[in-house]
């Protein structure tokens, strides 16, 4: 066969073959329609990497897995909802063997600049550079790695005196920032927890904690020491601290200036998402507040943020795929991001969250309810709505109800069910996934802490994508949750209370436009 002639023949078979996995993805009821979803295939870990805001675009990368190697994909947007796909940020090559966590900012020079963890044996901290229009072109720095690890993510030295040894990872580093006019970077303590905490049974090395680097030139680093120290109220001793984001937290939201306070977003691989809030002074970090963005396991994962033009510190995670293995590869995909959502320090010192604003232009087909009273132990159906992908606002007074709340992706007779709710009893939002599906999925009761205040309404934000469903509570709480109900009619929307009544002055809810490819 010419060679033409065959070259026609693999591009038109690759054309029919990507028209039919279009086609595929299209009809799953559980594939998202508004949160980001890797192309295609099966991928995982899927953390997002290099967030960047850059020349008017939002830049976002993600671990993916290509001939069992990890590569950086790279996406980019004018608007939070629509991406466009580059070419690989950050492929096997060079000094490393694959690409891990790390994150993107803007060096002294005005070039982009991402720190990775570069696999290897060994290898250790990689950064690349790049200055192009569209963030299309990446160059590894010659001298990667710049921090050499001497075991798999962590690094064991002689003291400078002599006496004993210096020990720190070389894992996961954060971005890359300037402060004083040199360059800090932190990287992560998994591996170290587990060779000299665990395992070697020393305490010092024992919980969450993050080593502090710095450098003139990018090319040079000097390990300093730990940024901080753990306290086992907040945090338990096998906990560790990885894929690390450390930023100073707007002081309002919709791009106010930013406040006195700090931030750090990290993860343990125990148990998610989590962060402190604190001080910064004197090239080292003071730990005031601890919190958690996943409580019953670690299905909110791997954080990472961006400061944008307008000033707003906005953050993804990568949310666990909770079907079986034998589901997963049946649909042909798994790896998905979760919302964007805007940080900010409240005006009482504490955080806030909520979706950005953006979002909003993705809703249709309004619908309103006014004035609704729900009687103890009732359910009230919001009549005429039925979406598997919705936004939805509710205000909720109380009255005398214990828990109350929403009931979402319901089927007609409860077979199948989503409760979104506050209990008052124990203090706490949660998100009941025990009836959510009758097949795939985690049966759990996520429970995130919310001060419920006197004469407070509960106002919820519930966004229902499918498989996720993500909730916001006034701005001070949220969780993120993935379903798979199985039931076509796993569709309805019901309010209800126990315990006693509540009223509902106003429910606002919206259809979703996808903004996936598919």
């Amino acid at each position: 066969m010419a060679e033409p002639e065959k070259s026609a023949q693999d591009l038109g078979a690759m054309i029919t073959a990507a028209r039919l996995l279009r086609e595929k993805y299209l009809q799953d009821p559980h594939r998202p329609g508004y949160h980001f979803v890797v192309p295609e295939g099966l991928h995982g870990p899927v953390d997002p990497n290099g967030a960047l805001f850059w020349k008017g675009r939002y830049h976002l990368c993600y671990i993916y897995q290509h001939e069992n190697k990890h590569y950086w994909g790279h996406i980019s947007s004018t608007d939070l909802l629509h991406w466009r796909h580059h070419l690989p940020a950050l492929a096997p090559g060079g000094a490393d063997d694959g690409i891990f966590s790390g994150g993107a900012s803007i060096d002294k020079n005005g070039a982009a600049v991402i720190a990775y963890w570069g696999l290897g044996n060994p290898c250790g901290i990689c950064l690349a550079s790049s200055t192009d229009e569209n963030l299309d072109h990446w160059t590894k720095n010659p001298h990667n790695p710049v921090i050499r690890e001497t075991l798999c993510g962590l690094t064991v030295v002689p003291a400078a005196d002599g006496k004993g040894e210096v020990i720190y990872g070389a894992a996961d580093p954060s971005a890359v920032w300037v402060h004083n006019g040199r360059y800090y970077m932190l990287t992560g303590n998994l591996l170290v927890l587990e060779a000299f905490g665990k395992k070697a049974n020393r305490p010092e090395h024992m919980g969450d904690t993050l080593y502090l680097f710095v450098s003139d030139d990018l090319n040079r680093w000097t390990y300093l020491h730990k940024f901080y120290e753990s306290r086992r109220e907040w945090t338990r001793d096998f906990e560790d601290e990885m894929c690390p984001d450390f930023f100073p937290l707007p002081s309002g939201p919709g791009g106010a200036k930013p406040s006195d306070k700090h931030m750090i977003l990290f993860i343990s691989h125990t148990l998610g998402c989590q962060y402190y809030i604190g001080e910064y002074a004197n090239d080292r970090f003071i730990p005031q507040q601890h919190g958690r963005m996943t409580w019953v396991d670690n299905e909110y994962f791997a954080p990472e943020s961006l400061l944008d033009d307008r000033g707003r510190r906005i953050m993804w995670a990568w949310v666990f795929d909770r079907r079986s293995e034998a589901a997963r590869k049946a649909s042909g995909w798994s790896g998905e991001l979760s919302l964007p959502r805007e940080l900010w320090l409240g005006e009482d010192g504490t955080l806030r969250m909520r979706p950005v604003e953006e979002l909003a232009r993705l809703r249709y087909n309004a619908r309103n309810w006014r004035n609704l009273t729900v009687t103890k132990e009732a359910e009230v159906p919001l009549s005429g709505f039925c979406s598997n992908s919705f936004d939805l606002e509710v205000q909720i007074a109380p009255d005398t109800a214990s828990q109350f709340g929403l009931k979402v992706s319901r089927s007609d007779g409860g077979e199948e069910e989503t409760l979104v709710c506050l209990d008052r009893a124990d203090g706490m939002l949660k998100v009941d996934t025990q009836e959510s599906s009758l097949t795939e999925g985690k049966k759990a009761v996520e429970a995130a802490p919310f001060e419920f205040r006197p004469g407070e309404p509960l106002r919820l934000r519930v966004l229902v994508d499918k498989s996720f469903v993500e909730v916001f509570a006034n701005d001070r709480q949220a969780i993120c949750r993935r379903i798979y109900p199985s039931r076509p009619d796993s569709l309805g929307v019901s309010l209800f209370a126990r315990g006693g009544q509540v009223t509902v002055p106003q429910v606002q809810a919206w259809e979703m436009m996808p903004s996936n490819p598919y």
